[in-house]
């Protein structure tokens, strides 16, 4: 954009000038040109009233009005042409003669300008060329130093331990990061050394990056942020010259820390192949691991990093004196989950009904980010309805759209339509209200969210680590309550029924293949996770026999024919309370788990 502008501007200039060089050379009143011999006789016979000298040219103005132009000699002057003539002295009295010079701007843009411009076009070219080779060489010279961003500890948006909600473990593991880079002569005078290194592992969202700068915040030290990915380039050797300027920045304001975001995009494990003798890759790992523990010492630069692929890095970034220590961020339980929703409501405007410990109950699984996400988009619902307060409503309505997606309120169902999912969903709740292991009914609803005409949602009332076969089992007859209760009201299925068939065939593979919960199979697990490095994405490499793959087949399918005898029975038993579900759905759309539990009450 900057090289089209200075090119543009010159052309302007140039198109400006020549506009103005036209203009004055148009004349609006243009004189007939005549000859001398016209011309003196035109004296002679006294029909001329004025005459204007003007270098070569000669301006007549007749006794009529008309203007004439006449061509005389660059040499001679007037007097000297009607001398020789010989025009009567006397008729040149009655006539007002005037002799004018011509003026600056004439003078510069018909004797100058013509010379100058061209000149002045290719100094200003050659100037631009000029500043173009400098700046090349400047980025040029600034492309391999490193593109950390620098975080000062006086700056106004410090972050500390108290800004960071739950993880209490990995807290504690930090600390003694923090209580080293305040107070490193106590530990030195031990013999003690630090870690060099800290990997932050844990799934995306859970604190990571905000966990890093509390370390920086709380040791009151500067905190140099870089992402993986900013040091690869596809030249060879500019990812390991920001290494060493990065290194060479902290050191001169060490103690300090410098946080590595997303190290999997330059520390996966070498020897792929990928690149060659020469990738560029590696070459900045290869960096990344001098720099950390090499020949020179790096006593006050600890490296924090972070990753939710540990199992990608290379085996030379864990070791011992390198990334040395290893803390986990495990999705926040229930406590967490309120602290965090506490802290992000801080600056936004709650009405009093508002529970944040029962909206922690109805977010398992959720991240701090997820967290905070969610009371963003309850603020902008509040926002977007002209409300001063976010309402319980609200929160309610936000976890619906994130867990589901927003509501597709120009997706109407007909009238058969309706009563189809209506049935199907509530062949969903029948199942989970009678199985003794599966999660409480929260809502069931026919309006369409995402991709589904209806949905039905339960959620746990506590975080668990464990789940037993028989959570399993059930889980896949409510996962086919939907589609045995359209084959049982109307004698035919649809095909609403495809997201709940896959997700019965994947749990009932896992049960078989990962959590080794076959009898036919034995304790063992099939299928060996491997990376395809081209791919991008991981894939169960076969580690079986074709007579192993036809039993797995065989206990899939037994798996989920039980899981549907089991929810047929419970429909068929049951009807009378699917109709009440499918008659209160069909009036109010959306029935809550207290409407719900009203039905079998």
């Amino acid at each position: 954009m900057k090289i089209k502008k200075n090119i543009i501007i010159p052309i302007t200039v140039f198109l400006a000038l020549m506009v103005l060089l036209a203009l004055y050379n148009v004349s609006t009143n243009k004189p007939k040109t005549i000859d001398l011999t016209t011309f003196v006789s035109q004296i002679q016979s006294e029909q001329v009233k004025s005459i204007t000298v003007n270098n070569n040219e000669i301006d007549l103005t007749l006794n009529n009005g008309t203007l004439e132009l006449v061509q005389k000699e660059p040499t001679d002057s007037l007097t000297t042409l009607l001398k020789n003539y010989n025009v009567d002295p006397a008729k040149i009295q009655k006539i007002s003669v005037t002799v004018s010079g011509e003026s600056g701007w004439s003078v510069f843009l018909i004797d100058i300008l013509p010379y100058a411009l061209p000149l002045v076009l290719i100094v200003g070219f050659i100037y631009f060329m000029t500043r173009q080779i400098q700046g090349a060489n400047s980025k040029a010279m600034n492309f391999g130093q490193s593109r950390a961003k620098e975080f000062s500890p006086d700056q106004n948006n410090k972050i500390t331990f108290a800004d960071v909600a739950g993880v209490k473990e990995a807290k504690q593991e930090l600390f003694e990061v923090v209580d080293f880079l305040k107070n490193p002569k106590k530990y030195l005078e031990m013999g003690a050394r630090i870690p060099k290194g800290v990997l932050l592992i844990g799934h995306p969202g859970t604190g990571k990056t905000l966990l890093a700068r509390a370390v920086a915040g709380e040791a009151n030290v500067p905190f140099f942020s870089i992402s993986g990915s900013e040091f690869v380039e596809m030249f060879v050797g500019v990812g390991a010259s920001r290494v060493r300027d990065l290194f060479t920045r902290a050191k001169k304001n060490a103690p300090c820390i410098i946080f590595i975001d997303e190290m999997d995009a330059v520390g996966r494990q070498r020897g792929s192949g990928m690149g060659g003798s020469h990738d560029e890759r590696e070459q900045t790992l290869n960096q990344i691991l001098v720099e950390m523990d090499g020949f020179e010492p790096n006593t006050n630069v600890i490296v924090m990093a972070a990753t939710n692929r540990p199992d990608v890095l290379d085996s030379a970034l864990l070791r011992p004196g390198r990334f040395d220590r290893r803390v986990t961020l495990d999705l926040p339980d229930i406590n967490d989950r309120e602290a965090i929703l506490m802290v992000h409501s801080k600056t936004k405007p709650l009405s009093s009904e508002v529970n944040l410990r029962r909206v922690a109950e109805m977010t398992p699984g959720f991240s701090g980010a997820e967290l905070f996400n969610l009371l963003n988009e309850a603020a902008i619902l509040a926002a977007l309805h002209d409300q001063k307060q976010v309402t319980m409503a609200d929160i309610l309505s936000s976890i619906d759209k994130i867990i589901l997606g927003p509501e597709r309120k120009s997706h109407i169902l007909n009238d058969e339509e309706k009563r189809i999912t209506a049935y199907h969903e509530a062949g969903h709740a029948l199942v989970a209200k009678k199985l003794p292991h599966t999660d409480p009914v929260r809502k069931v609803s026919i309006i369409a969210r995402g991709s589904a005409a209806g949905f039905t949602m339960k959620l746990p009332t506590e975080d668990r680590k464990l789940h037993t076969r028989s959570e399993f089992i059930e889980e896949l007859a409510v996962f086919l309550g939907g589609r045995m209760a359209e084959a049982i009201v109307f004698n035919e299925v649809t095909t609403g029924a495809q997201s709940d068939l896959r997700q019965a065939t994947h749990l009932a593979k896992k049960i078989i293949t990962e959590y080794g919960m076959s009898e036919k199979l034995g304790l063992r697990t099939f299928g060996e996770k491997e990376e395809l490095v081209f791919l991008g994405r991981e894939h169960n490499a076969k580690d079986y026999s074709e007579k192993s793959a036809e039993v797995i087949d065989s206990e899939i399918a037994r798996l989920i024919e039980e899981a549907a005898k089991t929810a047929q029975d419970i429909i068929v038993k049951y009807r009378a309370d699917m109709e009440k579900i499918v008659a209160m759905l069909l009036e109010k759309e959306t029935i809550e788990s207290e409407d719900f539990e009203s039905i079998f009450a």
